[in-house]
């Protein structure tokens, strides 16, 4: 069919925008299917999925926006949203609104609308509504917004041809016929009006894409970013808060609470008007679930199975997998040995254990470990258990400035602090991210568990390998209380619809999973594989015993501990259980006994827990973070472990363990 989409050959963009849980990203995964890549926004971590499909003989690109409840300027997401919808980087945009929630939804609509959006509504979970007993008057519905109202379901796919097509259908007017601003009461109305006056009569130079009307509500409103933008003379900033303050008076609230009001009220008119309840139809066994998940004595005993299933999937049945691929991964070394055997040896080193080697390790923890947390987190969010494991969560979280969802990604970082770390954007603001990432490093993976039963497990007894847990999870605490008090920035409470509690999609889960987990391998290869040809080429060139040395002012200065452990150091960053199989190479025994005391050991298990993280956690870090944030967490671990072991050997020392 032919393209008659009348554009300069720059395929066109849809985003998708809507309140979290309102199925947005499984409507992107019906459209885009597995066509999908994953970036941030110019200067920020929040990240936005990006995918194609061709309809009509048109290639189009889709956006899955971060799910936002407002287009304020609060959280990175609202103002990332914002700024990307004001910017005109989207030609359409869909509206996504969850068909058994419509009036709370209707709040962000009305705000789209506000901006003059080119908007079509998609009336999503469309069959969960009329099992709930609800009908809708679509033709009221559309009459009341003045945009194009699609009811959908998109775990069926229902409605999605009709979805595009309506889009189709506002791609090709090329922008015209968008909807009018929502009018609300006389007062706000008449003060809008008159902010604008002003604002053309004093030639204000405004940012381009920004409706005049839009700026003049946010400036009512006093919207920080909007303020910092447009740059209002002092003379029109003073008269603007003198007609502002009038409007406050008359009704004894604020102006953004008063515009809060009349978009709540008018959302409501819109719905009671477009929904036709019936008689009520109840989910009997959903409704008994979310019961059971949220009480106070039965919810506890389901969370513990529950994320003790988790855990032990990803550590076990992970492990397992990361052992074959390990396995796998060191039988073609093996022959690939053989096979280039007429290479110089210094070559066929770099090769096997740099390049080789990177690749195998990245493999052993992308598959086993990042995918299985992907399908549980997936499997979480699509039945709402996630937000119901965090309201029972949310009080213990709160004394670290978390909140209940930080308990998951803290919890499988005893399985791999990849995932862990990953896992930390569902965290809602930069600053909780930020502390939370901080904190997921600390945890005792899988292979520091490795180092903490091959040395003090195996040779100080189990009492005290469980005295380092203990003394980890102290340091957690406390680092997270202290980085809670000083990370600028306000700690958010739990705000988390109550989602109904429904059976997942196994094909969505999987096609996330998939999105997710490429996603990680595709950033974390190159810096695993460059960090294992780095370590290979100093031991090929005979260069590891000057390091090692050079490392003893650590081990041996401020550890006390043998100069021989210093190899443990260095390859630990590649790879924690390293440590010990490098350790036993270069002092040429596997019994720890004969290089160190039962003091040294402790020490050295301590430090080695807290010490810097693997480069693919590295990775990771610098992924989610960025360099600059990823590089002060690896320093905090590094002198966090420098004083704790320092502290350690001195105490030990004292009592001549």
């Amino acid at each position: 069919m032919q393209n008659d989409y009348p554009c300069s050959g720059v395929p066109p963009r849809i985003a998708l925008v809507g309140n979290p849980n309102v199925g947005k990203s499984s409507i992107f995964n019906q459209l885009t299917g597995l066509n999908q890549t994953v970036g941030n926004w110019p200067g920020k971590t929040v990240e936005l999925a990006e995918g194609t499909l061709v309809f009509e003989g048109t290639t189009i690109r889709i956006v899955d926006m971060p799910g936002t409840y407002s287009l304020s300027s609060y959280s990175e997401e609202e103002l990332v949203t914002r700024d990307f919808l004001l910017s005109s980087a989207a030609d359409v945009i869909i509206n996504v609104v969850d068909a058994t929630a419509l009036e709370r939804n209707l709040y962000l609509t009305l705000q789209l609308l506000e901006m003059g959006l080119p908007i079509i509504l998609a009336v999503n979970f469309i069959d969960a509504a009329y099992h709930k007993g609800i009908s809708f008057d679509f033709k009221s519905l559309q009459e009341s917004l003045g945009v194009t109202v699609i009811p959908v379901d998109a775990s069926s796919g229902q409605g999605m041809t009709e979805l595009m097509g309506a889009a189709m259908r506002q791609l090709r007017s090329k922008g015209g016929g968008r909807p009018a601003r929502p009018k609300y009461g006389k007062e706000m109305e008449y003060l809008i009006a008159d902010v604008a006056k002003e604002l053309r009569a004093g030639n204000v130079p405004l940012p381009e894409g920004y409706p005049i009307e839009w700026i003049s509500l946010k400036l009512i409103e006093g919207d920080p970013e909007v303020m910092r933008r447009v740059k209002l003379p002092p003379d029109l900033l003073a008269r603007v808060s003198e007609k502002t303050s009038a409007v406050e008076s008359i009704h004894g609230e604020s102006a953004n609470v008063i515009t809060a009001s009349e978009r709540y009220s008018l959302s409501h008119r819109i719905a009671e008007r477009s929904l036709k309840p019936k008689v009520e139809a109840r989910n009997a066994v959903s409704e008994w679930a979310s019961d059971l998940l949220t009480h106070r004595v039965y919810g506890y005993l389901v969370l513990a199975a529950v994320l003790g299933g988790t855990f032990y999937l990803i550590f076990q049945a992970g492990g397992i997998i990361s052992g074959a691929i390990d396995s796998a991964f060191s039988s073609v070394i093996v022959y690939l040995a053989a096979a280039l055997s007429f290479l110089p040896p210094m070559a066929v080193n770099l090769l096997l254990n740099g390049v080789v080697f990177g690749i195998g390790a990245a493999t052993s923890i992308a598959l086993p470990y990042i995918a299985t947390f992907y399908i549980a987190l997936s499997i979480f969010e699509d039945t709402g258990y996630l937000p119901r494991a965090a309201f029972l969560l949310d009080s213990l979280m709160h004394k670290i400035g978390l909140h209940g969802k930080a308990f998951i990604p803290l919890l499988l970082g005893f399985g791999c602090s990849v995932p862990a770390c990953m896992g930390c954007r569902i965290m809602e603001t930069r600053r909780e991210r930020l502390l939370l990432g901080a904190l997921v490093v600390l945890i005792p993976c899988s292979a520091r568990t490795i180092v903490i039963l091959g040395v003090a497990g195996a040779y100080l007894g189990i009492g005290y390998a469980l005295l380092i847990y203990f003394i980890d999870i102290l340091l957690v605490l406390a680092i997270g209380r202290v980085l809670f008090k000083a990370l600028p920035g306000e700690s958010v409470g739990l705000i988390m619809e109550m989602p109904p509690v429904r059976m997942f999609k196994p094909v969505a889960v999987l096609k996330r999973t998939w999105l997710k987990t490429k996603d990680f391998v595709f950033t974390a290869l190159p810096l695993i594989v460059l960090g294992s040809l780095a370590v290979e080429a100093a031991s090929s060139l005979g260069a590891m015993d000057v390091i090692v040395n050079s490392f003893s002012p650590v081990t041996v200065g401020i550890l006390g501990l043998p100069v021989a452990t210093g190899v443990a150091l260095i390859f630990g960053m590649l790879r924690k259980e390293l440590a010990l199989i490098m350790l036993a190479a270069y002092a040429g025994t596997t019994d720890f006994a004969l290089i160190m005391s039962p003091a040294q050991m402790f020490v050295f298990t301590l430090v080695m827990v807290i010490y810097l993280p693997c480069v693919a956690t590295l990775a990771a870090l610098i992924k989610e973070y960025g360099a600059r944030r990823a590089a002060l967490i690896v320093t905090m671990d590094m002198l966090l472990a420098l004083a704790v072991g320092a502290v350690a050997s001195q105490m030990l020392s004292i009592i001549r363990f």
